[in-house]
C-alpha cells in the first residue's frame, strides 16, 4: 500500500486538508483537489481553499483552475484528475487526492457512463424553458421520462433536473439507465481513507469554520461574486454560506440570523456527507478520531503497511 496514490475523503469541516499536506511532505505527495466547489477561482475563502502556507508546504493542483461562471462536470474533473495522478507520479510524487465530493471519488474508482456529448442547441433550449416555464415544469417532465433519476433528486437541484432532461432529449434513453452500465474502473489500486468523526465534534469545527471565513473575508467574496450576475443555477451559487451572505446584502436577513442560517446549512451538509460515505465507501479505512492535525500516526502506521 505504500505506493499507491492515497484518496482521503470526509465531510466538510473533518479535517481533510490538514491531512493532505501532512501526508504529502511525508511521503513526497502532490495534493490533488476533489472538491467541486475548490475547483473555482473567486471562492478562496468562502470554499476553505488551502491557505497560502499549505501551497508552499506542498504541491497542489487541480484548485481555483476554473472562471467561476463556467459549467463544469463530474466527466471534466475525472480527466483532469486522471492527467494529474499521471503527472504527479511521472515527476516522482505520491498522489493525494482530497475532498468532499463523493461523486468525485466514485467516477474514479467505479467509473462513469459514456454518456453521448450532449448538442449545445438542446442545452440553450432547456434553459430557455427553465426561465420561460419555471423548474417545476421541467422536474414533473423529469418524472415521466425518468422516474427513477426524479426520485433520487429534490425538486430544487436546477442542475441535475437539466441534466436528466438533457441525456434523455438528446439519447432517448434515461439518464438512470446510462448510469446503470457497467464501467471500467480508471482507478483500480489505491489507499482510500474515510475521515469519520463524532458528530458534535465535527458540527463545532462547522460552526467555527464559518465564523473564521466571516473574519477572513467571506462577505468580500460575495459582493464579489454578487457583481458578476451569474445565471441562478450556477455551480458556485451552491457554495456554503452564499445565500445567506447574499440575503444579508439585499436586506432579508440580519447578521445574526444569516450567521444562523448558514452553520446550519453547513451541519446538515456535513451531515448528509457523512450519510454518503458510509453507504457509498465501506471497504475505505474509516477514521474515527478527533483532532487529525494532532494525531496522525495511525494514518500514518495504516498507509506504510
Amino acid at each position: 500500500m505504500s505506493e499507491l496514490p492515497i484518496l482521503i475523503a470526509g465531510a466538510t469541516a473533518s479535517g481533510k486538508s490538514a491531512l493532505a499536506v501532512a501526508l504529502a511532505e511525508k511521503y513526497n505527495g502532490c495534493v490533488i483537489n476533489a472538491d467541486s466547489m475548490q475547483v473555482y477561482d473567486t471562492l478562496n475563502v468562502l470554499t476553505a481553499r488551502p491557505p497560502k502556507e499549505d501551497l508552499r508546504r506542498a504541491c497542489h493542483v487541480l484548485y481555483g483552475h476554473v472562471p467561476i461562471a463556467a459549467p463544469y462536470s463530474v466527466g471534466q474533473w475525472l480527466a483532469e484528475a486522471l492527467a494529474a495522478i499521471d503527472e504527479a507520479q511521472k515527476n516522482g510524487q505520491r498522489p493525494i487526492l482530497v475532498g468532499g465530493t463523493g461523486l468525485y471519488f466514485k467516477s474514479l474508482t467505479q467509473g462513469l457512463a459514456d454518456i453521448p456529448d450532449i448538442p449545445e442547441n438542446l442545452r440553450d433550449g432547456l434553459r430557455a424553458r427553465l426561465d420561460s416555464e419555471g423548474l417545476s415544469v421541467l422536474y414533473a417532465e423529469l418524472q415521466r421520462v425518468d422516474s427513477a433519476l426524479a426520485q433520487r433528486l429534490p425538486p430544487t437541484d436546477t442542475q441535475r433536473i437539466l441534466r436528466g432532461l438533457e441525456v434523455y432529449e438528446a439519447t432517448g434513453e434515461p439518464l438512470s439507465q446510462w448510469q446503470k452500465q457497467v464501467q471500467k474502473p480508471p482507478l483500480t489500486a489505491y489507499c482510500g481513507i474515510l475521515l469519520m468523526p463524532d458528530r458534535d465534534w465535527l458540527y463545532a469545527r462547522c460552526n467555527a469554520r464559518y465564523e473564521a471565513m466571516l473574519a477572513d473575508g467571506a462577505q468580500k467574496e460575495v459582493e464579489e461574486l454578487w457583481a458578476l450576475n451569474l445565471p441562478p443555477d450556477a455551480n458556485a451559487l451552491k457554495a456554503l454560506g452564499v445565500s445567506q451572505l447574499m440575503a444579508l446584502m439585499q436586506g432579508e436577513l440580519d447578521a445574526e440570523t444569516a450567521t444562523e442560517q448558514a452553520q446550519q446549512a453547513t451541519r446538515r451538509y456535513a451531515k448528509r456527507q457523512m450519510t454518503w460515505f458510509r453507504n457509498q465507501m465501506s471497504d475505505w479505512k474509516s477514521f474515527n478520531e478527533q483532532d487529525y492535525e494532532n494525531n496522525f500516526s495511525n494514518i500514518f502506521s495504516f498507509i506504510s503497511k
